[in-house]
């Protein structure tokens, strides 16, 4: 059997990824916990099921545009909370071969990203708020939490694991080959065996031998030992973990960001707060000089597109990686402290210095004196020398330190000028 380093080799090489949710509660447009936070009836909520058409869902132009965007693997939403399968399940009606767009979407969007060559994962939420067996009074989400009237409902729990392990098997039986497996979430008792997740990893891996998972089933990803089910790879959500991911005996763990675009995970129609693709560039470049993968949100619109906003940041993060992809991919972090005008991610003897902050004068290298074999900007191959300029001798520290002269008052790209440093 494969171990963690050797599965998830591909994924810290790959870096970037693309986290698309969508689903029926992309029609009412308010955001993917919508059945749940505004405790909506069934009968409410299937107006959207009936009426959910996909008619513009093509996974190629998604697939497209991920690759421009230089995003090197995926990750779809096949059921989310509301318990709505975008497959075509033998395990329940609650599916969109039922819906008016009539097919197995899934298929559609692995089929269409295999295509690009981009990596495929499936994101599964372990929690349901559709199936009759997964409790719902005293929940903490759920949106029947609090109705008096759900109260004595019985719940034969097993029926609901059978039902998940049951779609698991289906998502990793029928599509061929499955990068990523994406689960979300545990929370509080509902955690680790209370999901039978040994049980459910072990036929997983058997299988889908290669298949990476993520920590979300519960157990400490951090220990020494981590127990069988405690994932591949750490998930933290909309933050950047200062130090990046390490285990108890401070050695690094796989770990991937999710990030959302603007404020929501699924499609919401008035909220127009993106990122800029600077933004973007930066977080991926924080992601992987402590080591880590930046997963990034898309949010298709109810008849299956992404947005205008969305497709414009993904073409500048791609034009950018375009020219400087040589500083992520295959990357990690650097043994440096962090430098004052930016970041640094390393590859071998090829340590990229990411410049944020032009500053006045010439650009310090703490500690790398006599270390640079050659030094060129990383976008064009642009020759620049490394020299001590008149400036420096009197006032910086010229026994250690490096320093490499930038033409102009601004940076050549105000997103992230990088220099690509060969040392010796």
């Amino acid at each position: 059997m494969s171990t963690r380093e050797e599965r998830t080799r591909w994924f810290r090489r790959d870096r970037f990824g693309m986290f698309i949710h969508w689903g029926l509660y992309s029609i009412p447009a308010r955001g993917e916990w919508i059945r749940g936070n505004e405790r909506m009836s069934w009968e409410q909520y299937k107006t959207y099921f009936d009426e959910f058409d996909a008619s513009r869902y093509n996974p190629r132009e998604w697939a497209k545009a991920a690759k421009a965007a230089g995003q090197k693997y995926a990750v779809l939403t096949t059921k989310h909370h509301d318990g709505f399968c975008l497959f075509d399940s033998k395990l329940t009606d609650f599916k969109a071969t039922n819906t008016p767009a009539g097919r197995d979407l899934v298929r559609e969007y692995v089929e269409a990203f295999r295509e690009e060559g981009i990596a495929v994962g499936l994101y599964y939420s372990i929690i349901d708020w559709h199936h009759d067996d997964y409790p719902g009074y005293g929940d903490k989400a759920h949106p029947d939490r609090d109705n008096e009237a759900a109260k004595n409902k019985p719940i034969d729990f097993d029926r609901y694991l059978t039902y998940m392990h049951g779609q698991v098997k289906e998502l990793l039986t029928n599509y061929g080959k499955i990068d990523i497996m994406w689960f979300d979430f545990s929370y509080d008792d509902m955690t680790g065996e209370k999901w039978k997740a040994t049980e459910l990893v072990r036929m997983i891996r058997s299988i889908q031998p290669d298949i990476i998972i993520d920590n979300r089933l519960g157990g400490n990803i951090r220990a020494a030992e981590p127990v069988e089910y405690a994932g591949d790879f750490f998930s933290p959500e909309q933050i950047i973990p200062p130090g990046g991911i390490v285990d108890v005996n401070g050695k690094p763990v796989p770990w991937e960001a999710c990030i959302t675009l603007n404020d929501h995970w699924g499609y919401h129609s008035t909220d127009n707060n993106y990122k800029s693709a600077q933004q973007v560039v930066r977080t991926l470049v924080e992601c992987v000089s402590k080591n880590g993968n930046l997963l990034l949100n898309v949010a298709p619109d109810a008849k299956g597109e992404i947005n205008r906003q969305t497709l414009d940041v993904l073409h500048e993060v791609g034009e950018w990686l375009r020219l400087n992809g040589d500083s992520i991919y295959g990357c990690g972090a650097s043994a440096l402290p962090k430098p004052e005008w930016g970041r640094y991610t390393q590859n071998g003897d090829k340590l990229y210095a990411h410049v944020y902050d032009r500053g006045i004068g010439p650009i310090y290298f703490e500690g790398l004196k006599g270390k640079i074999k050659k030094a060129r900007l990383l976008r064009d191959g642009t020759e620049l020398k490394v020299e001590t300029p008149w400036m420096a001798e009197e006032y910086s520290d010229i026994e250690n330190g490096a320093f490499i002269t930038l033409a102009g008052a601004r940076l050549p790209d105000e997103k992230d000028t990088v220099i690509e440093l060969h040392l010796q």
